[in-house]
């Protein structure tokens, strides 16, 4: 009996942490931790450190709050797609008032340390950010409009925006230039990932760019967003945020998502479509890394 109890209550751990979505936080948490870095002059002091675990955990219980609620509200969504019917909440396995509450106690919990541990501002952000995605996005722009991941890319930009405001009270250029970066790359990854997963998209009833407007005009416009996003990651050497090594390594992510897109456009197939999406991630989260290694080599 207590071996049965434990596993039952270790699976419902699980099935609790499923809803939190942790790669996709892990990833908005380490992009708050570049903000955070990057807004402090010099190595960090001991204290400047605790005050990043804080912020860190801070946010990264409003961000699994965030993703928890989205579980909730698409579920019957996830449940028609392969790649999201796993979710405990599509499965049945949690109920949405069990959804609904554990998604308010992170947010609560994540806000109470924001605000005490942090700054009133960046508190105030991280719930805007909250209520931008959870609500904003996935529950207005999502089902009604091809462009939702374009407007609703502003919460996913925020993270280091609102590590910026942890560590100085207050939302620098340098943070906006952040901003940007997230924002424009997030057309062109998630696209690729529609484009692959079209079948799945189309069964969901979503109103997605690959099956609104055709997989060659999606194809097209990842490529115009890489071009662009090409420009804004320059934006950190530009401005001095930066010194030539960050620009170097820039310079080859950003041109090999360009190459991407690129034979993305001309010639599509699944297999090309996934290595985008993948590549996509390693251009972000090697950009960032790189920001942060120059920001100590050159300080």
């Amino acid at each position: 009996m207590t071996t049965d109890t434990t596993f039952s209550s270790a699976s419902r751990i699980s099935q609790f942490y499923a809803l939190t979505k942790p790669r996709v936080v892990q990833l908005i948490v380490f992009c708050a931790l570049i903000g955070m870095v990057l807004a402090v002059p010099g190595w960090p002091t001991l204290e400047q450190w605790r005050h990043m675990a804080v912020a860190c955990l801070g946010i990264w219980l409003v961000a699994a709050a965030a993703a928890a609620f989205n579980c909730l509200v698409e579920k019957h969504i996830d449940a028609r797609m392969q790649r999201t019917s796993w979710r405990p909440t599509a499965r049945g396995e949690l109920s949405s008032p069990q959804a609904l509450v554990f998604s308010a106690i992170l947010c609560s919990l994540g806000a109470a340390i924001l605000w005490l541990g942090t700054n009133p501002l960046t508190m105030w952000l991280t719930l805007a950010t909250f209520i931008g995605y959870a609500v904003i996005y996935t529950v207005v722009l999502k089902p009604r409009t091809p462009q939702n991941i374009v407007i609703g890319g502003a919460s996913g930009a925020m993270p280091p925006v609102l590590g910026w405001a942890a560590m100085t009270g207050q939302v620098g250029p340098e943070a906006l230039i952040l901003f940007l970066i997230i924002f424009l790359w997030t057309p062109p990854h998630f696209w690729a990932l529609a484009l692959y997963r079209v079948e799945d998209y189309r069964k969901s009833g979503l109103p997605m760019l690959p099956i609104t407007h055709g997989s060659e005009h999606t194809r097209l416009q990842i490529w115009l967003y890489t071009l662009v996003l090409f420009a804004a990651c320059m934006m950190p050497f530009a401005y001095g945020m930066s010194s030539w090594l960050y620009l170097v390594v820039a310079v080859i992510l950003s041109t090999g998502f360009c190459a991407y897109a690129w034979r993305l456009r001309r010639a599509y197939s699944d297999a090309l479509a996934w290595r985008t999406f993948r590549f996509s991630l390693v251009h972000l989260s090697l950009l960032f890394a790189a920001l942060l290694v120059d920001h100590y080599m050159f300080m």
